[in-house]
């Protein structure tokens, strides 16, 4: 479901030329983000659950870390674009093709992927830092920070502290900054004065606002949550509404629910089917062609 919705969402902003905007532009930059999410943790879960083998090499789950805090990082900054980008658009709408340039875009969503990619090397050589001991087991269904600070037998105080300041920087500031945007964003929308247009709006706002809400709660309580105990068990569940619910319910809410995203794929169906259709009637032509050349 994860990799065809997003997958799905990432073509039709790519083929529709009426998507080319810089709205479709993050929300094809997050499908892919989404995609590389389930792709990096789901399949593994897949095997381990079929085959009932946990075990993962040292080097497979190093690897599995850093992707995975990449990828992390990198959406927690797109959202935070993602949510400027809507409060230009409908609280400054005139200077929005100015300020939400191409090239603007461009850099914001490299600057984020730039991010990631630091904040991941960081965390990972921290973490290859520390010493495992014992049956080396990780109470998780992947190789995570915090599961892995709680394995190791060394001293992980310096890990705690850049765990905690990356919080503030990717976690926190980017989810003041999302909150500080749809504010301003709603007191604009009660100022429109058609309120079947005002519901509309709303209605988007809100759903986006609550699937963003959602992601920065769990992910900001997953490195900052409890770390021994049953209280864990929590921290595992919010792994799985970040990492997993997140990833399919983004192209549903910010995407599916688009009267322009639902047009464009209506569209997109229509032209397959055109082209089905013409394939089928070609074959058709060509074997009474064939027919017609054997009876003669």
């Amino acid at each position: 479901m994860v990799l065809i919705a997003n997958l799905s969402v990432f073509s039709i902003i790519q083929v529709d030329r009426q998507l080319h905007t810089p709205m479709y532009f993050f929300l094809s930059s997050l499908s892919i983000l989404d995609v590389c999410y389930s792709t990096i943790i789901l399949p593994a879960m897949v095997v381990n659950a079929i085959t009932g083998n946990r075990r993962i090499s040292y080097s497979g789950c190093f690897i599995q870390l850093y992707f995975f805090i990449c990828v992390g990082g990198t959406e927690c900054l797109l959202l935070a674009a993602m949510a400027y980008d809507r409060y230009v658009a409908i609280c400054n709408p005139l200077h929005y093709p100015v300020i939400m340039n191409r090239r603007f875009c461009l850099g914001f969503v490299a600057g984020c992927w730039i991010a990631g990619l630091l904040n991941a090397i960081f965390h990972t050589l921290m973490t290859l830092n520390l010493t495992f001991c014992g049956d080396h087991h990780i109470r998780h269904f992947f190789c995570d920070v915090l599961p892995m600070l709680e394995a190791a037998c060394s001293n992980i105080q310096s890990s705690q502290v850049l765990l905690h300041v990356v919080t503030i920087f990717l976690g926190m500031s980017p989810f003041l900054l999302v909150m500080n945007s749809y504010i301003h964003i709603i007191s604009t929308i009660l100022k429109i004065r058609s309120l079947e247009r005002r519901q509309k709006v709303f209605s988007t706002c809100s759903s986006h606002l609550i699937v963003v809400t959602i992601f920065y709660i769990t992910a900001m309580f997953n490195y900052n949550g409890p770390s021994s105990g049953d209280s864990f068990i929590i921290v595992q569940v919010s792994s799985v509404l970040y990492g997993i619910l997140s990833p399919m319910l983004n192209p549903m809410i910010y995407s599916l629910r688009n009267q322009e995203v639902r047009k464009a794929f209506k569209k997109a169906m229509t032209r397959t089917q055109i082209v089905i259709r013409t394939i089928r009637l070609y074959n058709l032509n060509l074997k009474n062609v064939k027919l017609h050349a054997l009876i003669s």
